[in-house]
């Protein structure tokens, strides 16, 4: 993606004149444009990539950002949406020279239509917020992100984020109905809706974990599901965080779906148990959680299963919570792993990888001779269900070659998780960090194919451009045309191309 200024002639008081243009359509305090208000908006989570953005615009209606984005398309200026900014892929770093879209002010649960189990709502809506709307019903949002308390339900969209409940109920995509989408050109789009299957080409599952690159979502239809008669949660600890990793495959064996089975090793339970206090073992060197949940009587006969594929397994200890609360204790020592491991080391790298679950006990073993050859601590948390690994590679900022060093040694375990028969992500996407390593999984003639599709809503690659693409691809070089020179389109024979 060239600069603006490579691709427009640009006037000296450009900048501010597209600022006044920019207020006229969301008001003075629609529109961030000081220097030192710009910086919280230069990075995402993955703070290692910092670019700063001429402008941040705060919608507030799909009608804005339509606005805001047909004047960027006929000025040529790139923008990138954001949400909360929690991604780890470096998804919502500014582009040089373009603006950010956050759809922070878009946070508006707009209908609750519990009879058809639907609810309607505004990408700036957290996650966690649409189970409270609908938990008085008895019902919650399945797909379930460790970050849920402040995520956005837009930015999961874009990713197809999962969550610690994915391995029964499925990640984003399988949630979502319907999406109102403004298109990079201004034009606002309804795909989807309340009922399943709609005809026509599946642009919804496009949109879905397009990551920014198809257009701005600002409206979503969500499935939402029937609370479980009954949940029971449990976790083992084991020696060997392998044993772990092969009951897991064990449970699956047996014919038992749990909602979730989540791993962490040593490191991982001593900086939790530290800072959550969750009851873990900390002499353990790893923990298993899993979840029951449904019909009595069938988590009743399930129980009996777990338990022995996990002594079989060479269990320590199996503890079953005793309550809710004792539950939600249980949980939350999982979801925090990524923070309270601050504790353990100021600086680290998440990493997001997937392999076959057969596979887990084989790659946790490579993991730790990675670890071993190149001298740094690698902490094992993931959603083991479904095979979703989440290292975090632990190292000093302040000594010269370890960011470095770290970095290598991460895209060493995708390159495992690749040749185990995985992926290079799960949940966090591709974004800005991990397009170096697409090609582990795609040749040329892959990642052509997929730029024409973002050609044919994009041309002139102004919406989050520079994200998962491994080199810049634009769509001249493809012999793409704009939509209106496009030969369908002058002969009346087509309304796309």
């Amino acid at each position: 993606m060239q600069s603006i200024k490579e691709t427009k002639h640009r006037s000296p008081d450009w900048k501010r004149d597209f600022g006044e243009r920019l207020f006229g359509i969301l008001g003075r305090d629609g529109v961030i444009h000081s220097d030192d208000e710009l910086l919280a908006y230069d990075c995402d989570a993955l703070t290692g990539y910092r670019i700063k953005p001429l402008f941040v615009v705060l919608p507030r209606t799909s009608g804005e950002v339509s606005r805001v984005m047909k004047m960027c398309y006929d000025e040529d200026v790139p923008y990138v949406p954001r949400g909360a900014g929690t991604g780890l892929s470096g998804g919502a770093l500014p582009t040089d020279e373009g603006i950010v879209i956050s759809l922070a002010r878009m946070n508006r649960i707009i209908e609750v239509d519990i009879p058809n189990e639907r609810v309607v709502v505004e990408p700036g809506v957290t996650n966690l917020s649409v189970t409270n709307a609908v938990s008085s019903y008895g019902y919650y949002y399945a797909p379930d992100p460790s970050s849920q308390i402040v995520c956005t339900i837009g930015g999961n969209v874009a990713e197809n984020s999962g969550g610690v409940h994915c391995l029964k109920y499925g990640v984003t995509t399988n949630h979502v109905l319907g999406l109102e989408v403004v298109l990079p050109d201004g034009e606002i789009i309804e795909t989807g809706g309340k009922t399943p299957d709609h005809p026509g080409y599946d642009i919804m599952g496009l949109m879905v974990g397009s990551e920014g690159l198809l257009g701005i979502v600002t409206r979503v239809t969500l499935r939402i599901i029937k609370k479980p008669e009954t949940v029971k949660t449990l976790f083992a600890s084991f020696d060997r965080i392998e044993d772990a990793g092969a009951s897991v495959s064990g449970i699956t064996a047996r014919g038992v779906i749990p909602a979730g089975m989540e791993i962490m090793d040593n490191l991982c339970i001593r900086s939790v148990e530290e800072a959550v206090h969750a009851g873990y073992p900390v002499e353990a060197g790893s923990i298993l959680l899993v979840e029951l949940d449904g019909p009595s009587a069938e988590v009743d006969a399930q129980m009996p299963v777990v338990e022995e594929v996990l002594r079989g397994h060479s269990a320590l200890e199996i503890r079953i919570a005793r309550d809710a609360k004792e539950r939600d204790l249980f949980w939350k020592g999982r979801k925090n792993a990524f923070p309270a491991m601050g504790r353990v080391s100021s600086d680290y790298y998440v990493q997001d990888g997937v392999i076959p679950r057969s596979k887990l006990a084989q790659v946790l073993g490579k993991i730790g001779e990675l670890s071993r050859e190149y001298g740094l601590s690698v902490g094992n948390v993931f959603h083991a269900g479904d095979g979703n690994l989440h290292p975090l590679v632990l190292y000093n900022s302040k000594i010269e070659g370890e960011p470095e060093k770290a970095l290598e040694l991460a895209g060493r375990i995708l390159g495992v998780c690749v040749d185990s028969g995985g992926s290079i992500t799960g949940e966090h996407g591709v974004g800005n960090d991990k397009k170096r390593f697409l090609s582990l999984m795609f040749d040329d003639n892959d990642l052509e194919t997929m730029n024409l599709m973002r050609c044919a809503f994009d041309w002139k690659g102004l919406c989050n451009p520079g994200k998962v693409f491994p080199t810049p691809r634009t769509c001249v070089e493809q012999g793409m045309k704009p939509y209106a020179e496009h030969p369908l389109q002058k002969s009346g024979l087509g309304e796309m191309y």
